[in-house]
């Protein structure tokens, strides 16, 4: 049996490690931030020391308990709690990270609970590395294999959104971005536009469609940086 004060410093263990997710997640304003971390890993914490030392008393020749019935219900549970993390925005899906953050703040604390120390703290340091560090690689790849950019020059005040959207046809709604903006050139407009998840053999169909047209003087696809 666990002392009092073992209990409490496991308890406190995983608050901290949760907090150190969370504090991420908080940082980025999602709707599971630093308190709802909190609370998963010292819930879980506190069910696998419930689950395992709680019941010594009731334990005897006939009565056998398994510790583990819990922490399996509580990593299945846990995704109740995640799901409402999630959002479909279109065809964007977003939170399944949050989501993920979740369940693994769960497994810390299962851990934790379990006097597993080492465990907890490595899971903790390689969470807070995918969340934090593998981001800015995750976003640089987004940007340079699912993000596609073109720049064109047409007359003034003839070219729109309306009139790109309907040459893109099936990719009008992957439009990104749209930005227009006088040249130096009189009677020139310079646009940016930059889609996102459009293949390259669709992106080559908007810029012949684009230079066919009698407005636009230039199409072309700057690399991206």
């Amino acid at each position: 049996m666990l002392s009092d004060w073992e209990m409490i410093l496991r308890l406190l263990v995983a608050s901290a490690f949760g907090s150190a997710i969370g504090f991420e997640r908080e940082r980025l304003l999602w709707a599971a931030g630093l308190r709802t971390h909190m609370l998963v890993c010292v819930g879980s914490c506190l069910i696998i020391i419930v689950s395992a030392y709680g019941f010594n008393d009731v334990i005897g020749k006939n009565i056998v308990l398994d510790p583990s019935r819990i922490a399996a219900q509580v990593v299945s549970g846990v995704g109740f709690l995640g799901a409402g993390t999630i959002l479909f925005r279109g065809e964007a899906v977003k939170g399944l990270t949050t989501a993920a953050s979740l369940w693994a703040v769960a497994a810390i604390g299962l851990a934790v609970g379990s006097g597993l120390f080492v465990a907890a703290l490595a899971g903790t340091v390689i969470v807070l590395i995918v969340l934090a560090g593998i981001k800015p690689l995750e976003e640089r790849y987004r940007r340079r294999n699912q993000t596609r950019s073109l720049s064109l020059l047409t007359r003034r005040g003839v070219f729109s959104l309306d009139v790109l959207k309907q040459v893109a046809g099936p990719f009008s709604h992957r439009v990104q971005q749209f930005v227009m903006q006088q040249s130096g050139t009189e009677d020139i407009d310079e646009v940016e536009i930059t889609f996102a998840r459009v293949p390259e053999a669709g992106l080559q169909d908007i810029i012949r469609k684009l230079k066919a047209l009698p407005s636009v003087t230039s199409a072309d696809t700057p690399e991206l940086s």
